[in-house]
């Protein structure tokens, strides 16, 4: 559904698998947060940052160039996703199943602490649930490494194609 709504295609997958797509984009959450936090100090102004921020996460996958090589962790992270999405149900990724949907309530169980703690103001939940969603998120992000590595043995890359 997600990737539905970011029209991730062929395309934009390769550009979004450059490392600096990657990076850049692990700083959305905490800035996301910290521009929701800002209504304290700006009130109603604070949905600029917000808006720039909901702005830059569609427009990171696509402003920057594919990679000269995937020989990297943030890639190959992507790249798994990408394989994931497509074929998360192929037998030979079963494994990963049960963690995947794990670090996906873990990160879901984290982000909804954030909100509650950006809606009373409350920093310490706050904080605890960006981190919690954080590590949740580059957790899943290194599991995606793997998934990335296991079905190189057992499919020919590319493995995503939205149409099919």
């Amino acid at each position: 559904m997600a990737e539905r709504a970011m029209g991730m295609t062929p395309a934009t997958w390769d550009r979004h698998a450059n490392p600096w797509s990657g990076w850049s984009r692990v700083a959305i959450l905490p800035l996301l947060a910290a521009a929701a936090w800002s209504r304290v100090w700006i009130g109603w102004w604070a949905l600029v940052p917000v808006g720039a921020i909901v702005i830059w996460t569609w427009v990171n996958p696509r402003i920057f160039a594919p990679p000269a090589s995937t020989d990297n962790w943030m890639s190959r992270g992507v790249l798994g996703e990408q394989i994931w999405l497509v074929r998360g149900g192929e037998p030979a990724l079963a494994h990963h199943l049960p963690v995947v949907r794990a670090l996906t309530f873990l990160g879901a169980a984290g982000a909804i602490l954030l909100l509650v703690g950006l809606v009373l103001l409350d920093l310490p939940l706050a904080v605890a649930g960006l981190a919690v969603a954080m590590l949740a998120k580059l957790w899943l992000l290194d599991r995606m490494v793997w998934v990335f590595s296991d079905a190189r043995l057992t499919a020919p890359m590319p493995a995503y194609r939205p149409d099919t």
